[in-house]
């Protein structure tokens, strides 16, 4: 499907207009952070379910509520004060390479981040540059394991520096950081601007972007998402990644 830019940028609102909205909430992972109104509850459930967001949804959101009732339902609360006795009874796998250890591992990890680091949003606020968030996911993936940890568990958190799309990472900081009149997104973090947003990329979207001629490249990569941040942030400069939405429900419910 080749349309002009014009063209293409009426379908593409057209679309985020009719997906941005709350009625989709339910069946994505961003229902996970909507559970909460504390910001430092809706930061730490958006993480850990956007950690765990490949494969079936129905699966990623069952598993992503076991998540939060092991943390007793208060994750900021549960992330500072548990102690070995409550990190004994996670036993369970949580989501399927995503074991027991990895979930202790993420709980501690987290506890360093908000003792240590003054949190999620400071580190992200620290290290985002004039036109991107890529090298400031480089550096929490860095603080993130300061902790002694299992190889394996690294895995978990993509690098953009070495190549990775990091899908996940952009999908969260699109939740915590765009903000609007619709009530998906949260807007949290008003100290970094929506306008360096990376849009999250996966197979469908991917997929979606190449028909739209969004993107050239074959791979699902970093140089990938700096291809579509470009031809995004031409139709949007300040709001490039509300068309997520667009190419999510493109690919999702529309089977474009």
């Amino acid at each position: 499907m080749k349309l002009n830019k014009a063209d293409l940028k009426e379908f593409l609102d057209e679309k985020v207009n009719k997906y941005n909205n709350t009625n989709f909430i339910e069946s994505d992972p961003i229902s996970i952070p909507h559970l909460y109104s504390k910001k430092e509850d809706i930061e730490i459930s958006g993480f850990l379910a956007a950690t765990i967001a490949w494969g079936n949804r129905t699966m990623i959101l069952r598993n992503a509520r076991r998540m939060m009732s092991l943390m007793d339902d208060s994750p900021y609360e549960f992330i500072l004060y548990h102690n070995e006795h409550d990190l004994e009874r996670i036993k369970c796998v949580i989501h399927r390479t995503f074991n027991s250890a990895d979930f202790i591992y993420f709980i501690k990890a987290l506890k360093h981040i908000y003792t240590v680091h003054d949190g999620l949003e400071d580190i992200f606020k620290k290290y985002q540059t004039k036109d991107s968030l890529q090298s400031a996911i480089h550096q929490f993936r860095s603080m993130f394991f300061e902790l002694p940890h299992d190889h394996r568990t690294t895995k978990h958190i993509s690098d953009p520096l070495k190549g990775s799309a990091a899908k996940k990472l952009n999908m969260y900081l699109r939740w915590m950081i765009r903000k609007d009149d619709r009530g998906v997104d949260f807007g949290l973090w008003e100290s970094i601007s929506p306008s360096i947003l990376s849009c999250p990329l996966d197979v469908h979207s991917g997929n979606i972007a190449r028909k739209l001629g969004l993107i050239t490249r074959k791979q699902n990569d970093s140089k990938a998402v700096s291809e579509l941040d470009t031809n995004l942030r031409g139709m949007d400069m300040n709001d490039p990644v509300k068309y997520d939405f667009a190419l999510f429900g493109l690919g999702v419910f529309e089977d474009f």
